[in-house]
């Protein structure tokens, strides 16, 4: 906590030019005052193109009230960017070509307890004017004033919920007390219901789900999309000598999780992402607005966009545009245009 409150302190400094580098932060060279500037020519007209930051996730916070054993986005600082800070890199972002942004963590309503993402999502879809903001979250701390507040700004809502067993969430580590998530999965799908906002499922398939039978309990939320993970493995995230989780006890074959797949091949919201599928089609932004290539297997981080902006930035991401675009990244994402029965 101390980390993050003398983070936030060099942010609220950085305009005195003051040397108060963030922990972790990695900052870019500085422009020559001399250098002339380039001629803009259209983005399709050059060879080096970098690729559209068309769907952004941004990781705003690593801190999380569950301890999900396969989670590959762990607490690793307790940084979370200024409010302002974080507007000016999502205006950046929509400069460069965003047109739908998903915030996620760690768990998003920690952070003021949902005061932060509302802002974001307001400003997101009222000055920004987003054509999709979205939002995953495991859905604990959401509670019924937040959608009466912000739920006009929000187009989705993904809830993750990996079992509809409770005792395989507690293996798993979706556990809070005496807390039924299931439970309150249900009145989730109420509340999205009842302020307009489309529901999704997020499950992640492991070793101690990967035999049981979603299907009626899927087909009854009735979600516009269930997007189904196959357990994936980052190094120094979930697995190796500096990581926080170690999900290596499950995994799953890709043999196992295509009979996952096959037992659930009748419901009709099902999106399967695979591990080859998932590590490069996804944008993703950490909590210092850096682009996270993991391409080897680990997340290797850009220089931030609030340094050296979108474009140099993204170079080092690492996105597969194609496969983001095979696997159906690009869909019906705002609710205006979902037309559904809410």
């Amino acid at each position: 906590a101390l980390c993050g409150r003398l983070g936030a302190l060099c942010w609220s400094l950085a305009p005195l030019a003051l040397p108060l580098p963030l922990p972790g932060w990695q900052r870019g060279p500085a422009p020559s005052p001399a250098a002339p500037a380039a001629p803009r020519r259209k983005r399709e007209e050059r060879d080096d193109a970098a690729p559209t930051p068309t769907s952004v996730n941004y990781h705003f916070t690593r801190q999380c009230n569950y301890k999900c054993g396969f989670c590959f986005h762990t607490a690793k600082t307790s940084f979370v960017l200024p409010l302002e800070e974080a507007k000016r890199g999502l205006a950046m972002l929509k400069e460069a070509g965003m047109e739908k942004i998903n915030f996620s963590g760690g768990e998003p309503f920690l952070q003021d307890r949902g005061e932060f993402v509302g802002q974001l999502v307001r400003f997101c879809k009222e000055e920004l004017k987003l054509p999709s903001v979205s939002i995953v979250s495991n859905g604990s701390l959401i509670r019924e004033r937040w959608f009466k507040k912000y739920g006009e700004y929000l187009d989705i809502l993904a809830i993750s919920c990996d079992s509809f067993n409770e005792d395989v969430n507690v293996l798993i580590g979706r556990g809070q007390g005496k807390k039924n998530h299931v439970e309150n999965l249900h009145k989730l799908r109420q509340w999205c219901r009842e302020y307009a906002v489309a529901f999704k499922i997020n499950s992640v398939i492991n070793r101690f789900n990967v035999e049981e039978d979603m299907n009626e309990q899927i087909k009854a939320l009735n979600p516009v999309r269930w997007k189904v993970f196959q357990c994936l493995l980052i190094e120094g995230e979930n697995t190796g000598e500096d990581a926080l989780r170690e999900a290596e006890k499950f995994v799953i074959s890709d043999e196992d999780f295509e009979q996952f797949l096959d037992r659930h091949k009748d419901v009709s919201c099902l999106v399967p992402e695979s591990n080859q599928k998932m590590r490069d089609s996804y944008l993703i932004l950490d909590e210092y607005m850096r682009f996270l290539n993991c391409r080897n297997g680990r997340k290797e981080p850009s220089n931030s966009i609030l340094d050296v902006g979108v474009e140099a930035a993204i170079k080092f991401s690492g996105f597969d545009q194609k496969m983001f675009l095979k696997r159906g990244g690009k869909y019906v994402w705002s609710k205006a245009d979902m037309k559904l029965d809410w």
